[in-house]
């Protein structure tokens, strides 16, 4: 069951109070901890038996990095501006508009599926996996998931993340291991909830993730709990980032290992970074079903890698299921409608 999103963001903002504390100046300046004028120890009254000892100031916590997943459970999410625009398909089932939506300040594309009728439809939020930014173009990466959800009487909104497409730029996303995605998830569905549209039930949303979307819905899901009513993921990349590198970019030769460690640090430098940069560390927080599907045959993302992190979930007591898939690639091919039914099943029972 999704809390209720006020309660959510009140428990966050107690979180920044007790664990972050405060730092600089203006609204965020820390409380002054010297006495009042009046008990300062200069200024206790002459004859009096004993001044009032100066208090001693209370050590302020670390703050945490700035580029961390405590980070982003800190900081105010705000996504807004829905905008429908071209018609880009229509189909006997659905209407497929290109849309934009404001994340944090910035412009991200996207395509929205509506079905036909007047609704209201429970809504999906689409990750989808890597695809080089210099190449992709809107909408590209789940057009089977993107048509077939759609056609089951789901609004499916695809983002593009920042970097693609339509969207913005955000120069520095790369090099802090691109949680700018993840802000652009948590963000679409803020976006569809204020856009206040009659044919969407902003009350039944779920999130599903493919491949490296797999690790984005699951930095959502611990950094925004309550944010969606369930979750699902193919063929998820690692939810330790240092084994993700390690995997796709490090045998590459690719020079954006350097700019991340250079900025960063090496895990071994630095473990305090990488712990904050993994979903998994904070596993507790989560509050939604999850359902992870995986192919043993995965040849691109280890099934071993499902099975840590399901691990991980049930040891903190979460409701999550790994279904694997004898013979399936990174893909999915001959199972994939299969799979797809299981996960139409598993929307069913938690988004009504």
């Amino acid at each position: 069951m999704r809390f209720p999103r006020d309660a959510a963001r009140v428990t966050a903002g107690l979180a920044l109070a007790v664990a972050v504390g405060c730092t600089g100046g203006g609204d965020d300046e820390a409380a002054r901890t010297d006495p009042p004028a009046s008990t300062r120890a200069g200024d206790a009254t002459p004859g009096a038996a004993s001044a009032t000892p100066a208090l001693t100031p209370t050590p302020t916590p670390t703050p945490a990095d700035p580029v961390s997943l405590p980070a982003l459970i800190h900081r105010a999410h705000h996504g807004s501006g829905l905008r429908l625009g071209a018609v880009r398909l229509r189909t006997d089932a659905y209407t497929q508009y290109a849309v934009t939506y404001r994340s944090n300040g910035l412009t991200v594309s996207g395509i929205m599926n509506v079905p036909r009728g007047e609704g209201p439809f429970p809504a999906l939020v689409l990750a989808h996996g890597y695809i080089d930014p210099d190449v992709y173009t809107t909408g590209r990466g789940m057009p089977r998931e993107q048509d077939l959800l759609a056609r089951n009487g789901y609004v499916v909104l695809h983002t593009d993340y920042r970097d693609h497409a339509g969207s913005d730029d955000d120069p520095d996303n790369d090099v802090n291991l691109r949680l700018g995605y993840t802000e652009d998830v948590i963000n679409a569905v803020h976006a569809l909830r204020s856009a206040t549209r009659p044919n969407v039930d902003d009350g039944r949303i779920g999130l599903l993730g493919r491949s490296m979307g797999g690790g984005v819905v699951y930095n959502a899901l611990v950094v925004a709990p309550g944010l969606v009513d369930a979750a699902v993921v193919f063929a998820p990349v690692s939810s330790r980032p240092e084994e993700n590198i390690d995997r796709f970019q490090r045998p590459e030769g690719d020079p954006l290992v350097d700019e991340i460690e250079a900025a960063h640090g090496t895990p071994e430098e630095n473990p305090e970074f990488w712990r904050q940069v993994s979903p998994v560390t904070y596993v507790d927080r989560v509050t939604e079903p999850l359902l992870v599907h995986h192919g043993t045959a995965d040849d691109t993302c280890p099934l071993a890698w499902s099975k840590a992190t399901v691990a991980a979930f049930e040891a903190a007591g979460k409701d999550v299921e790994l279904r694997t898939w004898a013979g399936e690639g990174h893909t999915f091919g001959p199972r994939w409608r299969e799979s797809m039914d299981v996960t139409l099943a598993f929307f069913a029972r938690h988004l009504g």
